[in-house]
């Protein structure tokens, strides 16, 4: 008998956040942001102005929902 897979579209989600949060903060940190406060800023506020343009970071960040951010942060934080 062979094993059952367990498929979750939410993994594949929470690693689609986590990847483009990677990207946005390296982008931030190469133009010499702080960015853990610029990405606070953004979830907060949705002001994408706090995000840099520098490596499509900006237009990334804004394919993402700030609920799916908030989510899959505290569920990390907390597991």
């Amino acid at each position: 008998m062979s094993e059952t897979t367990i498929f979750s579209i939410y993994n594949e989600r929470d690693e689609e956040i986590r990847q483009t949060l990677k990207e946005v903060y390296d982008a931030l940190q190469e133009k010499g942001y702080n960015p853990i406060n610029q990405i606070v800023g953004y979830i907060l506020s949705e002001d994408p102005t706090y995000i840099t343009t520098h490596q499509g970071a900006r237009n990334k960040i804004r394919k993402l929902d700030r609920d799916d951010i908030l989510q899959s942060l505290l569920k990390n934080y907390l597991a």
